[in-house]
C-alpha cells in the first residue's frame, strides 16, 4: 500500500495531477496537512527542502484524501488541485 501520509521530509517535494502534470510544491507540512505553493520560487523550494518553508497567501491545503501517493518524485494526487 502506497504512503499517503505527509512529514516534514515530504516538504519541497512537487506535486503532481493525476494526469502527472507539476503543480507546485509542498512548502510546509503541518499535523499531516500539508501547504502547496503553486509557483515557488527558487528561494522558496529550497528554504521547504531545508524545513524553513512558510505557509504564503498563494499557498493551497493538501489533505490525505487527494493523495494517491508519495514517492521520490514528488507527491501524486488523485485528481487535479
Amino acid at each position: 500500500m502506497p504512503r499517503t501520509t505527509l512529514t516534514k521530509d515530504d516538504e519541497g517535494k512537487r506535486v503532481l495531477n493525476s494526469d502527472g502534470t507539476a503543480i507546485g510544491r509542498i512548502v510546509e507540512v503541518e499535523d499531516g496537512r500539508g501547504y502547496v505553493d503553486p509557483d515557488p520560487s527558487l528561494t522558496d523550494t529550497i528554504k521547504a527542502k531545508l524545513g524553513w518553508g512558510d505557509v504564503t497567501a498563494d499557498a493551497h491545503p493538501l489533505d490525505e484524501g487527494s493523495i494517491e501517493k508519495i514517492a521520490d518524485d514528488g507527491v501524486h494526487l488523485r485528481g487535479t488541485l
